[in-house]
């Protein structure tokens, strides 16, 4: 074996021990029920972020949208993008997304880099289809939103409620600037 093999497959461990460290130590949230009745063609389109606990990728990032459209496959493609703050350039990042089980309930898992997933789970949805809240695998990953630039005060404080009774510490929020 050569030297650039092994260290590949040294890196590749590395980030296998890293990933399974990660989704031991990460903080659990409590089992919360996803949507029923979810109807994938009815949410599929453009959304505007309205709100998100905030990691790397999306860092200073504004005008964040998320585009979703099925695949040929049947999975669905996932294009989130935004405007960054600090470098003042359009960032741009597609992934796939695939059912958990049941194709009628809101929980999936989401893909933007190869075999790795993560949980995207729709708790609370508008009965229109309009703005949704989202929670991921953890406490750490929460989104807002609409196909609005923004949402009303009521249904706001209705995810906020929700969030909160969840275990999410809904201060953590950043709240996107859209512009128009």
């Amino acid at each position: 074996m050569t030297m650039n093999k092994k260290k590949s497959l040294v890196a590749l461990a590395a980030v296998a021990l890293g990933t399974v460290a990660y989704n031991y130590l990460k903080p659990v949230r409590s089992k919360v029920d996803v949507v029923k009745n979810f109807d994938i063609a009815r949410y599929l389109g453009h959304w505007h972020e309205i709100a998100r606990i905030d990691f790397k990728w999306e860092k200073n990032l504004k005008n964040v949208s998320a585009f979703y459209s099925l695949n040929d496959n049947g999975t669905v493609k996932v294009r989130n993008e935004g405007f960054d703050i600090d470098s003042g350039k359009h960032k741009e990042s597609v992934g796939k997304a695939k059912f958990v089980g049941d194709e009628t309930e809101g929980a999936l898992k989401v893909s933007f880099f190869g075999p790795f997933y993560s949980n995207y789970n729709v708790v609370q949805l508008d009965p229109n289809y309009q703005d949704v809240l989202i929670f991921g695998d953890n406490l750490d990953y929460l989104w807002i939103l609409s196909r609005e630039k923004t949402i009303s005060e009521e249904r706001k404080a209705s995810y906020l409620a929700y969030a909160e009774a969840c275990g999410y510490q809904t201060s953590k929020l950043t709240w996107t600037i859209q512009e128009s």
